[in-house]
């Protein structure tokens, strides 16, 4: 067990963690969720012990050994992959070292082995004699090949870097395991190992991520970072968001009786408790569920942007034509033969093993980027709106952002005045004083929440999304998912948030080397269908 006692931390006047007390226990899996800024890494480096709080203590349970996922790419440099991996387990590596320096000594005294017996028991006890062979194993599980092994880490990849360091934190069965952001830089097919790995895992896990499938496969429980204070709830974060939503609209529904509302709250806790079958953390988290009372739901404290996109005319019969499109950069093949019409109602999921392949795709179709071959055709009654996933030149001149949004207003709006601008950036979340903060200096979830305000200024009846919950919290996020979702015109997009691609989407479409992939169904449905795994091995071989 790991407990946080009494922790309290403050930075200047802002105070971010006041007497958090707070306990995690072995079999589950508590997903660390609050708002951009409420301090969710800062306190699973305070559990750590990488930072002091200003007041209150970490307890572990004496024996128990904990592991944290480290960002920082740069500090194996000079290791190989496999170390990389095989320093996770700090005392293993310690003893190996120790052992092979006493057999190197030209002097190896009666006391050398002595002490080297010692060693070499202390090893096989923590399976060091097995280390190698399953770091190895752990590395091609995350997609590190074995060539590359032996590899400095100075000279590989930052993206693979990223897969060597999760290698790392998970390797060697720790009793503790500290995620922060798992799932960055990995693909669809590693995540699903990832959240097998977790699903499967005995011991205690904490994990920060944006990704809500993610947190939803693997997580039993919710903490919840909000007013300086951490709180848990039962349940995933689907289950977290839902019913705090239930329990909001129950308190605001005076005219209706108590008894009906706990009846309600009742049943929803059954339906989703059946409903954790699904996962693979069905058994605890479907027991836990069984167990929760009314009192544990609570509403949510939290803002909600509102991202409602409102088509001024409704799109007509030709949306968009493309004919053997290809593209390529510095000598490599992105996509060839792409060619697909879009039809009304058609919310598209673009997929491709090479990310740049789908950004280049939308940056041709929105004339920023001439194709190698090919053309494309967008119909007379499309007003589209597009969010590229590089969209910092947008920011560079430091306006305002009353004066960065009215840029953008359309000719036929004759009443642009500041309510109306106000409107457009309130319900992205910028009020009062906020209005006037300058483009320049905005964060990397303020630049995407002002460009949503630009697109719903266009009231668009095309939506074009390269990457759109990048650098946003998860409120942004749902708020995002659930506008797509609600949208009566044409989506094209391709996100790394699987909820996201799987509720938004009708249809699928994968750009490959060799071609075109197009099937009119969901993202998952598209992911399991084994004649689509085969053609797809086939058009990427």
């Amino acid at each position: 067990m790991i407990s946080a006692r009494n922790i309290t931390l403050s930075f200047g006047k802002r105070v971010l963690f006041d007497e958090v007390n707070i306990s995690f226990t072995k079999g589950n899996c508590y997903g660390i969720i609050g708002a951009n800024g409420a301090g969710k890494s800062t306190f699973l480096k305070i559990l750590s012990g990488e930072i002091e709080p200003n007041k209150g203590s970490v307890e572990i349970t004496p024996g128990e050994r904990m592991s944290f996922l480290k960002q920082n790419q740069f500090e194996f440099d000079e290791n190989t992959v496999l170390d990389t991996c095989l320093m996770g387990h700090k005392r293993m590596w310690e003893v190996m070292h120790e052992k092979d320096a006493l057999y190197a000594k030209e002097d190896f005294t009666e006391a050398d082995g002595l002490r080297a017996g010692e060693l070499e028991g202390e090893f096989g006890e923590m399976g060091g004699y097995e280390a190698e062979s399953n770091a190895a194993s752990l590395l091609s599980d995350l997609g590190v090949k074995e060539d590359m092994h032996q590899v400095l880490m100075k000279d590989v990849a930052s993206n693979y870097k990223l897969r060597v360091l999760l290698a790392q934190s998970l390797f060697g069965n720790p009793d503790i395991l500290l995620l922060d952001e798992p799932t960055n830089g990995l693909d669809i097919e590693t995540i699903g190992w990832l959240e097998n790995f977790l699903a499967d895992y005995e011991n205690i896990v904490l994990v920060v991520s944006h990704d809500r499938h993610f947190l939803d496969t693997v997580c039993t429980h919710v903490s919840d970072v909000d007013r300086s204070k951490i709180k848990t709830f039962t349940g995933n974060y689907s289950f977290w968001y839902e019913s705090s939503q239930l329990m909001a609209r129950q308190m605001s529904d005076k005219n209706k009786k108590n008894e009906d509302k706990r009846a309600a709250l009742l049943d929803f806790i059954a339906r989703f408790s059946a409903n954790a079958s699904k996962s693979k953390q069905a058994t605890s988290r479907k027991k836990a569920l069984e167990k929760l009372t009314i009192e544990e739901i609570e509403p949510s404290n939290r803002k909600y942007p509102g991202i409602i996109f409102q088509p001024l005319r409704e799109v007509g019969n030709q949306i968009l034509n493309v004919e053997k499109l290809a593209y390529s950069i510095d000598g490599r093949n992105l996509f060839k033969d792409v060619s697909f019409s879009v039809s009304k109602n058609d919310k598209i999921a673009f997929l491709s093993k090479d990310a740049l392949a789908i950004t280049y795709f939308f940056e041709i179709i929105n004339d920023a980027v001439k194709a190698d071959t090919g053309s494309f055709e967008w119909g007379t009654t499309i007003t589209k709106a597009y969010l590229p996933m590089e969209h910092n030149e947008e920011f560079k001149v430091a306006l305002s952002l009353m004066d960065w949004l009215r840029q953008f207003v359309p000719a036929n709006v004759t009443d642009a005045d500041e309510p109306f601008i106000r409107g457009f950036l309130g319900k992205m979340l910028f009020s009062g004083d906020d209005v006037m903060k300058k483009t320049n200096v905005l964060s990397g979830g303020e630049k995407v929440r002002c460009m949503v305000s630009k697109m719903m200024l266009q009231n668009p009846n095309v939506v074009i999304l390269d990457q759109p919950t990048n650098h946003l919290d998860l409120e942004s996020i749902q708020s995002f998912n659930e506008g797509c979702q609600n949208y009566a015109g044409v989506v094209l997009m391709t996100s790394h948030d699987h909820t996201f691609m799987q509720t938004v989407a009708n249809r699928v479409i994968e750009l490959t080397p060799k071609g075109v992939i197009d099937r009119l169904m969901t993202f998952d449905e598209y992911m399991e269908d084994k004649r689509v795994q085969e053609l797809r091995a086939e058009m990427y071989s």
